[in-house]
């Protein structure tokens, strides 16, 4: 079988959650580009009308639709609309996330549950979701999770997100073992620095050039750089793989934890 054959996302039907902006712009288009219908789904109407027109210019597939992942009515809906359009969803990019930065003693409750709230049970209840509508299908699939570095090692000033995001690999694990059987294939992305329009300017800065000292390969991450694991998770390049976390931070763990 050729590579590009086996990379192959023809007749897959797979939602992006947090597709309007940064990481998950690069999902969407990557599993378009490999011939997936893509239903991109995230909070902003008019971002989302764009990255559609971005890959339908490229004859891509994709639908837009406006959902705040926190609201489960909302992505019961968001669901429903990518079912109309493509059919059952047998691929799931659990991408969207928020963080917060203040040192744990100074965390209100309120900004706390809304970090859990978006980082970790957002992410299940959208897995749960597309579990179920699979197994009522009775089709197999896969679903992705993006996770962190600070998931299995951990930094000052994040303690929620940090929190949130060793939930979503234990999570992973979780879920990879109740639904393996019915060939629903459940894994991680656990992403190090990666520059995105939201963290540019910051890694940028003095305080950039202090985390880029810590990288083994001496640099920070391009959203190409999570290509390869995305399409390896989400295709049948990687249909004997579930309850796995595949990190993509330039060795920084593995020099933090030795």
């Amino acid at each position: 079988m050729s590579a590009a054959k086996l990379f192959d996302m023809t007749g897959q039907v797979a939602l992006v959650t947090g597709a309007s902006s940064g990481l998950g712009v690069r999902f969407a288009q990557i599993l378009a580009d490999a011939g997936a219908s893509v239903a991109l789904v995230a909070r902003r109407a008019d971002r989302l009308a764009t990255v559609r027109a971005e890959i339908e210019k490229t004859g891509g597939r994709a639908v837009a639709i406006a959902a705040d992942l926190t609201d489960r009515d909302a992505m019961t809906r968001a669901f429903d609309a990518a079912g109309q359009a493509f059919g059952t969803v047998t691929v799931l990019v659990n991408n969207a996330g928020v963080v917060t930065s203040a040192r744990a003693v100074d965390v209100s409750e309120d900004e706390w549950r809304r970090v859990i709230g978006t980082d970790l049970d957002a992410v299940f209840f959208a897995a749960q979701e597309a579990a179920r509508r699979m197994l009522a299908a009775g089709k197999g699939g896969a679903i992705v999770n993006i996770a962190s570095m600070l998931g299995l090692s951990v930094a000052k000033g994040v303690a929620p997100y940090a929190v949130a995001k060793a939930g979503v690999i234990q999570l992973t694990k979780a879920l990879a073992l109740e639904l393996a059987f019915k060939g629903i294939r459940v894994n991680a992305i656990a992403p190090g620095w990666i520059v995105t329009d939201l963290n540019r300017e910051y890694l940028a800065s003095e305080a950039g050039a202090a985390i880029k000292r810590e990288i083994p390969t001496g640099r920070f991450g391009e959203a190409r750089d999570l290509d390869g694991a995305l399409l390896l998770l989400a295709s049948d390049a990687g249909r004997f793989i579930t309850g796995e976390t595949i990190v993509v931070d330039g060795g920084q763990v593995v020099a933090v934890r030795g």
